[in-house]
């Protein structure tokens, strides 16, 4: 069975800062692209960070750059987002996404509310 399970969302105030973890099992990890959507409420699906399947190509949206870091572990089929200087706009429910070219799959989500 495919899996991804996010894991460390939670409630932090402005200027703290979250690990998130996306696992994923059924599926030969390595292989896939990995990214973070993020889903604020009353907004469209925005497209966080990527890394590739090796690690060695990242990507980031502009509001993220400099205080978000995405990294994966193959060898624990894991992918991570460090969030620092965390804004209330960053709240939302943050998705991992597993990509090639013929197959997808997403998480549930985990959620990440930033106070003022």
């Amino acid at each position: 069975e495919v899996q991804l399970v996010e894991s460390g969302g939670g409630l932090v105030q402005a200027g703290g800062s979250l690990r998130l973890s996306c696992a994923a099992s059924g599926f030969t990890f390595d292989d896939y692209r990995i990214g973070w959507f993020r889903r604020a409420p009353g907004k469209e699906l925005e497209g966080v960070s990527c890394i590739s399947s090796r690690g060695g190509s990242t990507y980031y949206v502009d509001s993220g750059k400099g205080r978000f870091t995405i990294s994966r572990d193959n060898a624990k089929n894991t992918v991570y987002l460090q969030m620092n200087s965390l804004k209330p706009e960053d709240t939302a429910t943050y998705y991992c996404n597993a990509v090639t070219r013929t197959s997808y799959y997403w998480g549930q989500g985990t959620q990440v509310t930033v106070s003022s």
